[in-house]
């Protein structure tokens, strides 16, 4: 068949989730691959993002795709044989897909000299257990600092210049204002993006790559090289001007109001455009940002750096790709505390301005008692929300009920899911995750049939908490924990069984298939499932019609009538440990 003419023909034969700038996309790549026999050709449409609910959805294989995933620890991949251990392990827990990391100085040890050993390992053994990939670059920066980069780059810090520090000392990081720091990188990467392409391009093991991991610059808010220094003295560049002008009534609130305050300046250096360099004081950490002007001007240029890295390796194959956040938070709410100018929301517009081939920003978040700030934020900043990083721990796996259901997410990935380490992470006999996600991956399609719309909602309730509610209106949803303590306390102590408290986290996802019939999916802690009149309810009296509880058999659906003892305390209960789904139909009446 001639050049392009299979992709051709795919492209035009797909149904509705193909957009006109996609297919525009693929006819220039198309033109691009016929012009030079060294460039990649293109035979299967690629994962990618479609926005046609009003939603952004991941799509894979021409459906949309939920990540139920799970992240190695750092150290994991840093062998073959070390890997070769965990993928029983990880299939095992019902995950779907993987996250671990690629590094910089496994891949070219040498200068120019590049070895794909542990990535062919990876891509290999995730075939063989049934297991999707998301690969994490570790190259110039991890965690704000430049530790997984070859040794002949720390070698040679006059070629490879690092960040300078207020006090003028050196800062542990590559500095991201000179070309050959980025130019190697992005070679690097380069040559990574293009080995998948030769051995994944058919079977798309790979979905997605995060380049870098938690970027931005430590100890300090700006970069004071006198190269930095310098630029920062300079003009706001004209490519930033325009961005901001054309989205001036979508700003995030922290830079159009830096921007209103200095009279929407339409040139001027970043301090003149975006106020003066302070340490902002004040107690309310979500909503002050110290030194924004120089924050803003180091997010562009880690920006700019990051979306070059990513635009080269597209050239080689354009998979999605995204950047991943340290977070803000109340012991690190001032910039170089936590990496100054990394993918966070406040600057999502500097990151979508200076790095358009970065498809979204994603949060890692170990703050738990923040957790719905940070998601919202996400997506209040036109992001899908994907949690690459959660912290491990007791109300992990009932989190992922309520983040698929309140937030709509496309993916949940605890840390350091291939057992004990650092940071709190996963004990390996913990397997409270793996009945979460089999009865999540049973109801994906539903999952994601609902998503972007009222009819996908969730709760949480955490350790210490006993309860938690959603008014939809005319239906209020409900959970309250249930143990079989709290059982046989309610009838009395029956037969003299004294039951064991219950004080774990419980979570429940909701999917409302019509208007008075609900599917929900949840547990872990044990909970109390209820349905009962929401605040507009047009009956005076309800009631439960049916209440069956659902399980899934080779991908078959089963029902099992409930009725009896088990609705006798107002709801199905889920025990302590169970994930269960029940579908409850309701009736409602004014007589």
């Amino acid at each position: 068949m001639p050049c392009g003419l299979s992709v051709l023909l795919t492209v035009f034969q797909r149904d509705g989730y193909m957009k006109k700038s996609l297919i525009v996309s693929f006819c220039a790549m198309l033109m691009l691959g016929c012009a030079s026999t060294d460039a990649p050709t293109e035979t299967k449409v690629l994962p990618y993002f479609s926005s046609e609910s009003g939603t952004k959805s991941l799509i894979v294989d021409d459906a949309p795709f939920l990540m139920f995933a799970g992240e190695l620890h750092n150290s994991t991949a840093g062998s073959a044989h070390k890997l070769e251990k965990v993928w029983p392990e990880m299939a095992s827990l019902s995950l779907n897909t993987l996250l671990l990391p690629v590094s910089w100085e496994l891949i070219e040890p040498e200068e120019g000299v590049f070895d794909f050993t542990v990535v062919d390992s990876m891509i290999k053994n995730a075939r063989e257990h049934d297991l999707k990939l998301v690969l994490l670059w570790f190259g110039s920066w991890k965690n704000g600092k430049s530790t997984y980069v070859p040794a002949w780059v720390k070698e040679d810090p006059k070629r490879f210049p690092l960040a300078i520090n207020q006090n003028g000392s050196k800062n542990s990081a590559l500095s991201a204002f000179y070309e050959a720091n980025l130019n190697a990188d992005a070679k690097a990467f380069s040559k990574l993006m293009r080995h998948l392409h030769s051995v994944d391009r058919s079977e798309q093991t790979v979905l997605m790559v995060q380049v870098e991991n938690e970027l931005g610059l430590l100890g300090t808010h700006r970069d004071f090289s006198e190269k930095a220094s310098s630029l920062y003295a300079q003009q706001v560049p004209d490519a930033l001007i325009q961005y901001l002008n054309k989205h001036k009534n979508s700003l995030h609130v922290a830079i159009k109001n830096a921007w209103q305050e200095n009279g929407f300046r339409q040139s001027g250096s970043w301090q003149e455009v975006f106020g003066p360099s302070e340490l902002q004081k004040e107690t309310d950490w979500k909503s002050h940002y110290s030194y924004l002007a120089e924050e803003i001007f180091t997010a562009w240029h880690y920006a700019s750096y990051v979306g070059e890295i990513a635009r080269k390796g597209k050239q080689q194959y354009a998979l999605p790709m995204f950047a991943n956040a340290w977070q803000k938070q109340p012991r690190a709410k001032h910039p170089g505390n936590y990496p100054s100018g990394g993918p966070l929301p406040h600057l999502s517009d500097i990151w979508r301005a200076a790095a358009p081939s970065i498809d979204f920003i994603a949060p890692d978040i170990y703050e738990l008692n923040e957790f719905d700030w940070i998601a919202q934020s996400y997506l209040d900043t036109n992001n899908p929300l994907f949690i690459p990083e959660i912290k491990v721990g007791p109300n992990t796996a009932a989190r992922a009920f309520y983040t698929f259901g309140k937030y709509h997410a496309i993916g949940y990935s605890p840390f350091g899911i291939d057992g004990e380490g650092l940071f709190n992470t996963r004990k390996t006999d913990d397997r409270t995750l793996q009945p979460v996600y089999e009865n999540l991956t049973a109801l994906a399609p539903k999952i994601s049939a609902a998503r972007g719309t009222n009819n996908l909602t969730g709760l949480f309730f955490d350790e210490g908490e006993n309860s938690a509610s959603v008014d939809l209106g005319d239906w209020e949803v409900g959970i309250k924990r249930f143990s079989s303590q709290g059982l046989f306390k309610m009838t009395g102590g029956l037969f003299g069984i004294e039951g064991e408290a219950d004080t774990a986290a419980g979570g429940l996802l909701v999917l409302r298939e019509s208007k008075n019939q609900f599917l929900v999916v949840g547990g872990i802690g044990g909970l109390q499932v209820s349905v009962s009149k929401g605040s507009t309810s047009p009956y005076d009296k309800v009631g439960y019609a049916e209440v069956d509880e659902i399980t899934f058999v080779e991908g078959k659906e089963l029902s099992h009538r409930l009725n009896g003892d088990e609705m006798a305390l107002g709801g199905p209960p889920i025990q302590p440990g169970e994930v269960k789904i029940f579908r409850i139909k309701m009736y409602g009446n004014n007589d």
